[in-house]
């Protein structure tokens, strides 16, 4: 008898998770409440524009690599992959740094903006590579059982970097506010302050400066019909606009699950969905986390999205766009101190078809524009519409051009369409922060401690936020349901 188990939700982790389970000889269905897989990662098409929803990054593409070689595929099989160069720019009040596809440009850069700081950068990342391999290698793949996980003989000999900041390690060795904002800025992928993550996660700057950033040819979302292909093709059974009501417990096990006003049992039930609302889908009583522990945690951002179409193309932009012109750490502290919308918002603007003409139609320019904001704050159609008229005017006078008349379509995103598309966590865009009170053993577990047969994945859970981490999650959860059910 083969084991039946249901999957609800279909981000990058559940369907990762699918892959695996049905490779271990599981029955396999997926559970969607929208009406396209992808989870936060969908796609928006409207009037020959294409814009990613949700993640617009393609960062550690080894990661990607791994997980199609476990089912002996390639990344090429299913999409295109360009090294975008320059990577990224970041414009400040008064200058404008552009990140090269290599160290050596890297370097250049650093040493225009302060001479001589390339030599601590090459440090600086030689060390974030070792950091790199361990992480990937070594820490990420624990299933967050225990604290002897983190334990290696690579980390026991690192273990200051757990308890120094990324903050502290990149201001001892930089000294201008652009170069250190511009190392800073990664973690911000990790959803907390530089100066509450561990020095160790370091290793986010070797995954920028050493691999570099990539771009599938068609969008992020083409590596969700990549792995929507490849679950389908190994059998995996996917329903869209299936919404799961309730899971149900007999004595302490998980036994079925209500979807859509019918009952349907299953011997597993992972969860892909948001860790917070999956519980609520249980009777309080097998709740294995109270409000307080979530409300106590800290939360990544959430984010107030725009996309925008353009009717030309837009001038002296690269793909990826960061706009550093206001403080960095006041914006930090608006989000994770005192929560409340930013006085001067940092922003990033992501351009695909300056790379890609697939995503926009000819002559014009598909927008992606993103403010960070904190979690579970007041959100309304007025507030987006000041924070837009906020970003466009200093957009138009740091890129010195006009646009705000060009614009032939405009969709907003926010708090409320986070909680309301994928029962987000007080809207929260990219899980728990990876503080080092939040790390590993640390963050909400893969099993339920209270529940049989029921599981987690995703951001929430090990390792953490980000896409390449949440493919690695839907490995580790199956790994888990393997060496407790393979009998």
């Amino acid at each position: 008898m083969k084991h039946t188990i249901a999957i609800i939700g279909s981000g990058f982790s559940a369907l990762s998770a699918s892959c695996y389970l049905r490779k271990y000889g599981y029955d396999v269905s997926v559970y969607e409440k929208n009406d396209t897989v992808g989870g936060r990662a969908r796609q928006l098409k409207q009037k020959g524009f294409t814009f990613d929803i949700g993640p617009s990054w393609y960062w550690m593409p080894d990661i990607f690599e791994k997980f199609f070689n476990d089912f002996g595929k390639k990344t090429s099989d299913y999409y295109t992959l360009d090294k975008l160069d320059p990577a990224y720019k970041i414009f400040f009040k008064d200058e404008v740094i552009t990140i090269g596809d290599t160290m050596d440009k890297i370097c250049a850069e650093f040493d225009r903006i302060e001479p001589g700081s390339s030599k601590p950068l090459r440090q600086f990342i030689a060390k974030a590579a070792t950091n790199y391999d361990i992480a990937i290698n070594k820490v990420v793949l624990k299933p967050g059982v225990s604290p002897f996980e983190l334990v290696t003989p690579e980390t026991a000999v690192r273990v200051g970097q757990f308890f120094k900041t990324i903050s502290g390690d990149v201001r001892r060795k930089f000294k201008n506010p652009k170069l250190i904002s511009t190392l800073e800025f990664p973690v911000l992928f990790l959803g907390a302050k530089p100066s509450n993550t561990p020095a160790f996660y370091s290793f986010m700057n070797y995954a920028d400066f050493g691999l570099g950033t990539w771009h599938p040819k068609g969008g992020m979302y083409e590596v969700i019909k990549a792995m929507k292909s490849l679950a389908t093709t190994l059998g995996v059974h996917i329903h869209t606009n299936n919404t799961i009501e309730k899971i149900h417990v007999e004595g302490k096990t998980a036994t079925a699950l209500s979807i859509n006003g019918s009952l349907k049992t299953f011997d597993i039930i992972l969860s892909g969905a948001d860790y917070h609302h999956s519980e609520t889908l249980l009777d309080e009583v097998h709740r294995q986390y109270t409000p307080a522990y979530w409300d106590k945690k800290t939360f990544a951002p959430s984010s107030l999205l725009f996309y925008i179409g353009f009717n030309k193309k837009i001038e002296r932009v690269e793909h990826h766009n960061l706009f550093f012109d206001t403080n960095f750490e006041t914006h930090a502290e608006d989000i994770y101190d005192t929560p409340q919308w930013p006085k001067d918002p940092l922003f990033y603007a992501n351009f695909p078809s300056v790379t890609d003409a697939s995503m926009a139609p000819e002559g014009c320019e598909t927008g992606f524009f993103l403010i960070p904001i904190a979690p579970g704050i007041e959100d309304t159609p007025q507030l987006r519409a000041h924070y837009f008229d906020i970003i466009l005017a200093r957009f138009e006078k740091l890129t010195q051009q006009n646009v705000k008349n060009n614009i032939i379509f405009k969709s907003s995103f926010c708090i409320k369409d986070f909680m309301k598309d994928y029962n987000s966590y007080k809207g929260n865009a990219y899980g728990m922060a990876n503080t080092l009170s939040q790390t590993a053993f640390l963050r909400p577990k893969l099993k339920s401690k209270k529940v049989n047969n029921l599981y987690f994945t995703g951001q929430l859970t090990v390792p953490g936020p980000g896409v390449p981490p949440a493919l690695i999650s839907g490995k580790l959860v199956s790994e888990l349901i393997y060496k407790h059910h393979s009998h």
